[in-house]
């Protein structure tokens, strides 16, 4: 499904509408003014066509909708909602949304799995979320876990792989990102979303932290590489930034499209960070 029309201003179909934007969650923790007010100005910048979606937990849905009663955006604004008040809690914050369309364009709906992630629940995703809305559920990395990313997709839901966060054992190794990539790409049609501690383009260790971070354009060359039966551990372990995005340049429209139809889309709390990366790597 396509959330948004194709990137403007000659944004290369690899990079159209790939980063959303989550200023609101850490390690950003923007206040709504200001993660608005920054979303707003670059919707309107040169790398525009970069952006894809804002995030939003379904618990400040009033307080989104207050600051952009005061802002009166020319256009709505295309929403990710971010379940974080339980499944119940699903149906209300949609039809808030909905009711204010001339504000919010609701594009997608995520939420965590249970640790089970049991069947008839992901048939209640289904009901409550339109039609027309992506759904993005994310299964709880353990004993598993590749079930349960095989139930989520199933059930017309895209998985969301989460690549790292405030411990250790939020970062998945690069066995695991390459195994779920196998899983994904094996269904037709599916596609799948990241998040979290991918604000740097190539596979880093950070210094203050120790952790070593996935890098987004790793991601979108091992995808490439995954579709084409190439080794895809390799892409994910590089930390040869040039090599990296020469394989990119070297991809045709046709497969960047293919690569994009799979990797739909990450969060970043910073949108400064990856456009500055492609920058650097003469990527845009």
């Amino acid at each position: 499904m396509e959330l948004t029309p194709p990137g403007p201003r000659g944004i290369p179909p690899l990079f159209a509408r790939l980063v959303d934007d989550s200023a609101l969650f850490p390690p950003g923790d923007a206040t709504m003014p200001e993660a608005l007010r920054a979303h707003f100005e670059t919707r309107g910048g040169d790398h525009s066509g970069v952006l894809g979606v804002f995030l939003c937990q379904a618990s400040r849905l009033p307080e989104l909708i207050t600051e952009l009663i005061k802002m009166k955006p020319k256009e709505p604004l295309p929403l990710s909602l971010i379940i974080d008040t339980g499944l119940g809690g699903v149906p209300k914050a949609i039809s808030i949304v909905e009711s204010r369309d001339e504000l919010l364009a609701l594009r997608m709906v995520e939420m965590p799995a249970p640790s089970d992630v049991d069947e008839v629940w992901l048939e209640r995703v289904s009901e409550f979320v339109p039609e027309d809305v992506v759904r993005v559920v994310e299964p709880r990395r353990g004993v598993g876990w590749l079930d349960g990313v095989r139930k989520v997709i199933e059930h017309g839901s895209w998985p969301k792989i989460r690549c790292g966060g405030l411990s250790s054992e939020n970062f998945p190794s690069v066995d695991e990102v390459a195994d779920f990539l196998a899983v994904v790409s094996g269904f037709s049609g599916a596609s799948f979303k990241a998040t979290n501690s991918l604000h740097r383009a190539v596979r880093h260790t950070d210094p203050e932290s120790g952790f070593t971070h996935h890098g987004f354009l790793n991601l979108l060359v091992a995808v490439a590489r995954c579709l084409s039966g190439r080794d895809v551990r390799e892409a994910l372990e590089s930390t040869d930034g040039e090599a990296l995005a020469q394989e990119a340049r070297e991809l045709g429209e046709p497969a960047a499209k293919a690569v994009r139809s799979l990797f739909a889309s990450y969060a970043v709390a910073t949108f400064s960070e990856p456009v500055k990366d492609l920058e650097e790597l003469r990527l845009l």
